[in-house]
């Protein structure tokens, strides 16, 4: 069998976008998040309108796409959606509220931050949203739909940006690497030295 070529593959990842953008009177958003999983740093929720064409080359999955070509893509999607927006709740409120409502919090906020009057939204896996617009919801999403998969880039790139900063004011956590998951040194060095500011209670209680 001949290998897919990338166009067939952003071809087979817009099919479902697709439906909503040949529908008059419909605009279309994706929304993705990242961080619920990691020990320290805030969950982001990215909300993206993406322009049916052209399709952006590599536009995949955030954790199929090499750090470097998600930074590309992230400015050649800021470049060219018509709109896009992020909302951060850090790990204060996580520890607040719990991780689950955190997550909705941020997708409520993103979607509030949008100017364009979407009516459709394309969501990874998360329910239960309040937002004024239809809500599709695909698990495993940002495998599925151009449209999440561009809002997974914009949403990894802004938060690992935000974690690399971090690395520089408590560097014993190796944020740059882990961008606060639950890996091995991370947790050694949570042992050792204790949690930062930065870390989420309700998660490392465990390890204290």
């Amino acid at each position: 069998m001949a290998k897919q070529s990338e166009q067939e593959r952003l071809l087979a990842l817009s099919a479902r976008d697709r439906v909503f953008w040949t529908q008059d009177g419909v605009i279309l958003a994706g929304m993705d998040e990242v961080g619920r999983g990691p020990l320290a740093g805030p969950v982001v929720v990215a909300c993206v309108v993406m322009q049916p064409e052209p399709l952006l080359m590599y536009v995949n999955d955030s954790k199929k796409v090499s750090e470097k070509r998600r930074e590309a893509l992230y400015d050649r999607i800021m470049e060219t959606c018509i709109e896009a927006q992020t909302a951060w709740v850090d790990q204060t409120v996580i520890d607040e509220i719990n991780i689950l409502e955190a997550t909705r919090l941020a997708f409520n906020t993103a979607f509030s931050k949008m100017q364009t009057p979407i009516t459709d939204v394309m969501i990874d896996a998360l329910t239960g949203l309040s937002i004024p617009a239809r809500q599709h919801i695909l698990i495993h999403g940002d495998a599925l739909s151009y449209s999440i998969a561009a809002a997974s880039i914009v949403a990894k790139v802004e938060r690992d940006r935000y974690m690399r900063g971090q690395d520089a004011i408590y560097p014993q956590y190796g944020f740059a690497q882990n961008k606060g998951y639950g890996t091995k040194s991370h947790m050694d060095a949570i042992r050792e030295f204790g949690p930062c500011p930065l870390h989420r209670r309700t998660f490392i209680k465990n390890l204290l």
